[in-house]
């Protein structure tokens, strides 16, 4: 299956990356050599990677409302790894254990925002939904502004087997969820291996993730809204551990 990306840090990010096959690299007439292109440029070339030059309105057609910054890519699939090379990856790391788990996010936006934290704070695994969850799609990769490309992400079946192969690593698992019985987030200890779950937007844990969690954290809420978005929520709770981790 190919796609296109656009946009000039996921490109750039996806060729450092190296993760995927870059078919070709569509810049647009006019568009300087010089800066993050630049950059481009001389990574296709490195890789042997066609660059073609193309009108401005072809890359507005192959990407509709899309801002492609006059820079594009076609390049293979999203390369999904499975829990277990997360895992391996994670007993090689210094650091303590450290996952991602994600209960159904489904905007694409969302998604691409927790990668970005995700990657940044130094998690080794972020765990999706096959179903009724939004993949990393380009709009993902865009959002995350490429940092999707060195993030392994797991897709699986069920969230909640996921959990609890975790579980069975010796790795404990923290809902972030307001439900009764939480404690603050600032209070818990996530200093150790954790696995971070974050519900959808709108409905929060599903029931039977959240009876699953070893613990629940929650956010104090001051003013009149009850939530935060869950791009924003996941990333003060992930940079929390970050911090405990020192």
């Amino acid at each position: 299956m190919r796609e296109i990306l656009y946009g000039r840090q996921p490109v750039r990010e996806t060729l450092r990356a190296g993760r995927r096959q870059t078919f070709r690299v569509m810049v647009a007439a006019g568009v300087r050599p010089t800066g993050i292109v630049g950059q481009i440029l001389g990574l296709a070339k490195q890789a042997g990677i066609p660059v073609q030059t193309v009108n401005r309105q072809e890359l507005d057609k192959l990407g509709g409302e899309v801002n492609h910054q006059g820079l594009a890519a076609e390049v293979s699939g999203y390369p999904y790894v499975d829990l277990t090379e997360s895992l391996e990856a994670a007993r090689q790391s210094s650091a303590p254990p450290f996952f991602l788990l994600l209960d159904h996010i489904q905007d694409p936006q969302n998604l691409g925002s927790l990668m970005r934290t995700a990657e940044a704070a130094g998690v080794h695994g972020v765990v999706i939904p096959t179903r009724r969850a939004s993949g990393v799609t380009a709009a993902a990769v865009r959002a995350s502004a490429g940092a999707a490309e060195h993030v392994r992400v797991v897709q699986i079946a069920n969230l909640v087997r996921a959990m609890e192969q975790l579980k069975a690593e010796g790795i404990w698992i923290a809902g972030l969820d307001a439900a009764a019985g939480s404690q603050l987030y600032t209070k818990a200890n996530l200093s150790g291996p954790l696995g971070l779950v974050v519900g959808s937007e709108g409905q929060g844990l599903k029931r039977l993730v959240r009876e699953r969690c070893d613990f629940l954290i929650r956010l104090p809420m001051l003013g009149q809204i009850e939530s935060l978005n869950a791009g924003v929520a996941g990333a003060i709770a992930l940079y929390e551990a970050r911090r405990q981790r020192g």
